[in-house]
């Protein structure tokens, strides 16, 4: 257990509690020792914040050292390769594709990366994985494909699925 010593309260401007509060006066000249106390998350629960951070060589890492599988569902719902599409992050949707993170993993809603870089109006990411052989054709849960998802005013979007309207 690490410990460290009790600041004096001077330095931290506290005041002195009364003897009968239970509380101790002062730790001034006080050699007792107090715990420092850390908290540990599970390596999913890291992996995920480095996935929406874009932290791409700590991702590298948990996966190398087989710290985290690639095709887990969090409680968000979710897979790394959908949490990384939804953080807009190319570099980190082809890291995890790279160490073998499926383009057609399918998330609780039966939502492909593809819908979520549709839905979110990232067709750099959704040409990316329709290079990679995404299936466009694919449906979620609602019976959407990716395209349905895409906004009106997305051009690029609507270009890269043929669907451009001419102006």
């Amino acid at each position: 257990m690490k410990y460290y010593q009790c600041p004096v309260s001077q330095t931290l401007g506290v005041d002195t509690y009364s003897e009968e509060c239970g509380v101790p006066v002062n730790c001034r000249g006080s050699t007792s020792l107090k715990p420092i106390r850390s908290v540990h998350f599970p390596n999913d629960i890291v992996f995920q914040d480095y996935v929406r951070q874009g932290e791409l060589e700590r991702i590298g890492r948990f996966i190398r050292a087989s710290r985290v599988k690639l095709d887990t569902i969090y409680h968000s719902g979710m897979a790394a390769i959908h949490e990384a599409v939804l953080s807009g992050n190319l570099e980190c949707v082809k890291l995890l594709v790279h160490y073998g993170a499926d383009i057609h993993q399918r998330d609780e809603e039966g939502w492909t990366p593809l819908h979520m870089a549709c839905s979110d109006s990232f067709p750099h990411i959704a040409r990316y994985l329709l290079s990679l052989g995404a299936d466009p054709e694919l449906e979620n849960d609602c019976g959407e494909k990716p395209a349905d998802l895409i906004e009106p005013d997305n051009k690029e979007l609507l270009e890269i699925f043929g669907l451009a309207v001419n102006d």
